[in-house]
């Protein structure tokens, strides 16, 4: 308006100073506090069932322990081809946790004689059987390589689980790793991710037991391979199982296209020449020689 600039005009004629409008900054949004964790119940115990025929309806799962970018997607879809194996998506059924907030209901599940991890358990069995009972199929088999890290909580929850360890040479999970992600996966950190979970593979292969398959062989002989899990599962083979493009897994499987045709046809090669030993960094090298690749 006319008037403000008189007026300011007038004001810096007299005193030497203006007047202006400051614009504010816009406050920062607040930041949401971290999410927390449900609190627990005291005292909690992680441990088997304690009535096991009422407490478990999943009977003899199997769980195939693998890192990731070691092909357990490819192995499970050739186990899911199976008459009698339910081989679903990756569950990550560890993350659903319960939350049990308040007295009356801590006090009613310490009265029924359940630990707190004993309701989750409950919850996991009843998720994973539900799967089972909708496939038809008799067998289930859990595939999420987050499992590794919880291996001890698994075999805990389960007794009567079975085992399937899937390997490949540590050096070649991570430049797969690595090369997914150029950027945001630099060597210096794909080679101590690909550690973290073949350590604890290892130690669950050292302390539960199973059947330890290789990457490399299941990607030339994968008949052998899978004659030798059904013979571990107890379950006939089945030479449909090679021809896994044939069924429908319940989700478009990204990343093994390619093998189908070569799977169906037999002229399955290696994803990759295997690493030669002067490339394996030296944090590798023990577990490279544990798994037979030095």
């Amino acid at each position: 308006m006319k008037w403000k600039k008189v007026l300011n005009s007038t004001l810096e004629g007299v005193t030497g100073y203006s007047v202006k409008r400051v614009k504010l900054p816009e406050p920062a949004p607040a930041t949401p506090p971290p999410a927390l964790l449900p609190p627990r119940m005291p005292n909690d115990v992680v441990r088997g069932p304690v009535d096991p025929a009422a407490d478990r309806l999943l009977r003899e799962p199997v769980f195939l322990l693998a890192s990731v970018r070691s092909g357990s997607t490819l192995l499970r879809v050739m186990l899911n081809s199976h008459s009698q194996l339910h081989a679903p998506l990756e569950t990550h059924f560890r993350r659903a946790t319960v939350n049990l907030t308040t007295d009356p209901i801590q006090q009613a599940m310490t009265a029924l004689g359940h630990s707190h991890s004993d309701v989750e358990h409950l919850l996991w069995d009843r998720l994973l059987h539900r799967e089972l009972l909708r496939s038809g199929k008799r067998i289930l088999v859990e595939k999420t390589p987050s499992n590794v890290f919880a291996w001890k909580r698994i075999s805990t929850c389960w007794p009567d689980a079975r085992f399937i360890f899937l390997i490949r040479h540590p050096l070649s999970i991570a430049r797969s790793w690595h090369e997914a992600d150029p950027a945001g996966r630099p060597m210096s950190e794909a080679v101590p991710h690909a550690m973290r979970y073949a350590t604890y593979l290892e130690e669950a292969r050292q302390k539960v037991g199973g059947l330890t398959v290789t990457y490399e062989r299941m990607t030339t002989d994968p008949a052998t391979e899978l004659r030798a899990i059904c013979d571990r599962i107890g379950v006939p083979y089945e030479p449909g199982m090679i021809r896994y493009g044939d069924h429908d897994h319940g989700e478009f499987v990204k990343g093994i296209g390619d093998w189908r045709d070569k799977i169906v046809t037999g002229t399955v090669q290696p994803g990759r020449p295997l690493p030669t030993a002067d490339e394996v960094p030296e944090e590798m090298r023990e577990m490279c020689v544990k798994w037979g690749y030095l």
